[in-house]
């Protein structure tokens, strides 16, 4: 797998918060979630109940590929920068648990308090828009 081009892994280290979508029998759901990214496994951390809608959509219809994005906010049309991106949903376990959990409490330090139910999305797409680079400018890169 080629790796995340700098340009895409520097936008994604700078945020925070994703958007999360999925299937649902009637179309679809989003969700916002914490982040941590870890570049080394190509891999977003975050938690969420599995009693939420997005994680019961998710389970219910035994579809673990998702889609998301993550935008920067801005009314500056020069100044846009995005990133839509889909892949595999994954139920954290073991090893991949404790690691996946350690990265996100150095991140996240007061979720030590909550109960953690962490998920690994692995994304095998993603798609920048950054306008800073001319007006739509866009960068594909593909797992």
């Amino acid at each position: 797998m080629s790796p995340v081009p700098e340009r895409i892994f520097n936008f994604i280290s700078e945020h925070h918060i994703l958007t999360l979508a999925v299937s649902t029998e009637n179309g679809s759901w989003c969700a916002t979630c914490f982040y941590v990214y870890l570049h080394d496994q190509n891999r977003f951390i975050f938690t969420s109940d599995p009693r939420t809608r997005h994680i019961r959509e998710v389970m219910k219809n035994n579809d673990y590929y998702v889609s998301g994005a993550i935008a920067l906010e801005t009314k500056m049309v020069g100044k846009i920068r995005g990133i839509q991106f889909s892949g595999n949903l994954t139920n954290l376990k073991g090893e991949e648990l404790k690691n996946a959990k350690n990265a996100y409490l150095k991140v996240f330090p007061i979720a030590r308090f909550s109960r953690l139910h962490l998920w690994g999305l692995t994304p095998d797409f993603i798609k920048m828009t950054d306008n800073r680079l001319g007006f739509g400018k866009k960068m594909i890169w593909k797992a």
